[in-house]
């Protein structure tokens, strides 16, 4: 990972400024997990899940799950109170800044604080932490879906499994 500068941790303590999750067009790619703890939280089926919160976008091999977002580019559980679902979070979300690319290097760590006034505030966030957050995001890939399966045609029992009655719900 390049000159891993996070090893000695980095300081961060999130503002709850909401500019990762509104204003700006992105994308919140979803794991089957992430998938899992929001239908549950929501006490929703996949179905309605799908048709209410999520798009399809085109990553040149088929369609990865994304939240959708409002015509302002809020995320769709963004309020003025903060995250609507935030116990439930995508691990995209629970990890921010943490992703690979943002904290490998002092340069990217201090162009990403300029978008994120909790970069470089707050407590130190040890080494061990970041290195969770990264594996968290390898083990949670984001769902990918062959161009042909149509998000009406997903079987709950077929796409979720019995993971259905086992999500994990950790949260960082």
């Amino acid at each position: 990972m390049a000159d891993e500068y996070w090893l000695k941790g980095l300081h961060f303590s999130c503002q709850q400024c909401s500019a990762c999750c509104r204003h700006v067009p992105g994308f919140v790619f979803l794991a089957k997990n992430d998938i899992l703890n929001l239908i549950q939280y929501l006490d929703c089926t996949l179905p309605d899940f799908l048709a209410k919160y999520v798009r399809k976008i085109d990553i040149g091999t088929g369609f990865r799950l994304s939240l959708t977002e409002t015509s302002a580019f809020d995320c769709i559980f963004w309020s003025p109170k903060g995250c609507m679902v935030y116990s439930a979070r995508p691990v995209q979300c629970r990890t921010y800044p943490f992703w690979k690319g943002i904290p490998e290097h002092q340069s990217s760590w201090q162009a990403e604080a300029a978008d994120c006034p909790g970069i470089n505030k707050g407590p130190l966030v040890p080494a061990e932490s970041i290195r969770e957050a990264f594996w968290l995001r390898r083990l949670h890939t984001p769902v990918e879906l062959p161009y042909d399966l149509a998000l009406e045609d997903l079987d709950e029992n077929s796409f979720l499994g019995s993971e259905r009655f086992n999500p994990d719900t950790t949260d960082t």
